[in-house]
Formats: C-alpha cells, sequence, structure tokens
C-alpha cells in the first residue's frame, strides 16, 4: 500500500508516527517508567521495540529502509528537543512537571496517587540515596525524567562541609 506515492517518504512518516505514538503512550502511562526499570519494565520495552520495528519500515528489510528509519527518527527526537528549548511551555506540556513526594520528613500520599507511584517505590529510593527513613528527608521529587531527587538533612551537612572546606583550601592557595 503507497499512500504517498515514495516508498521512502512512506518509511519516513511511519517512523515519525511511531516515534510520537510512543512518546503519547510513555507521557500517558507515566513517567516513573522512564528511569524505574523492573525487569517486566525491559521486557516490555524490548516488545514494543520489536512489534512497531515492521510499522516503520514497512516491510523493507533493506539497509536503506532501516537506514533511512533511524535518519527520520534522530531528525525528529532533535525537534522535539528544539521545540522543548525553545518553547518550554511544550516541554512542561510533553513531559509534565515534577511532583513533590516527600517534603519534611512526611510522604505526601495524595502526590503518590498523581505521580502514580507506590509508598515502597518512594522508601527504595530513599534508601537508594543513602538515607535511612523518609522522617530524615527533606525533599524527595519524582523528577520529569522519571528520577526521584532526594535532600536530605545530611546531605544539606555534607554540602556544607565541602563548601567550607573548598572556602579553606582557597585561602592556603
Amino acid at each position: 500500500m503507497n499512500i504517498f506515492g515514495n516508498h521512502y517518504l512512506q518509511i519516513i512518516l511511519s517512523a515519525i508516527a511511531v516515534y510520537l505514538f510512543l512518546i503519547l503512550a510513555i507521557r500517558l502511562f507515566g513517567k516513573k517508567e522512564l528511569s524505574q526499570l523492573s525487569v517486566f519494565d525491559l521486557v516490555f520495552i524490548l516488545l514494543i521495540s520489536n512489534a512497531v520495528q515492521n510499522a516503520m519500515v514497512l516491510g523493507d528489510n533493506s539497509l536503506a529502509g532501516g537506514l533511512l528509519a533511524a535518519l527520520a527518527l534522530f531528525g525528529v527526537n532533535y525537534g522535539m528537543k528544539y521545540l522543548q528549548f525553545r518553547f518550554p511551555g511544550f516541554g512542561r506540556a510533553l513531559q509534565g512537571d515534577p511532583v513533590m513526594l516527600v517534603y519534611h520528613g512526611k510522604i505526601l500520599e495524595s502526590h503518590l496517587k498523581i505521580a502514580k507511584i507506590t509508598k515502597e517505590e518512594v522508601l527504595e529510593a530513599i534508601r537508594e540515596h543513602g538515607v535511612p527513613s523518609e522522617k530524615d528527608v527533606d525533599l524527595a521529587i519524582l523528577e520529569v525524567d522519571g528520577n526521584i531527587s532526594v535532600l536530605s538533612k545530611e546531605f544539606t551537612k555534607r554540602s556544607s562541609h565541602r563548601h567550607k572546606a573548598h572556602k579553606v583550601i582557597r585561602k592556603e592557595n
């Protein structure tokens, strides 16, 4: 089926359509999927890539077809990054906003529901940052890239010590 009369143009448009579909699907299903990959998530991503591969190249398994689809993906990705940079509102609409998960040692249950993230996942991220308990967390945020940033009182102390040490080193030089 050759809608546009040019097989290669059709590959380019198909690759762009698949790219945009996957961006929308990831946005709808939650940003935590991006960085908090479990074994199930990894298998899912591998299967999705296999499922859409033929849709992008329209059964054209030639080197030219594959390279053209890849070139179209690079081009549309570059265009999306440019639009995000040029129009910050576009970036926010596409990626969403960060979500505060913990504030002054208290897990914000209503925000967990908004982010579709469990308390256990937040506690795991807190431990991964070397903080023993949510009570020791000043602020934990689910970033737009899916990572959870954790700032604690201990971090503030360490940052202050490093800053003071840096000043001392500067004075000695």
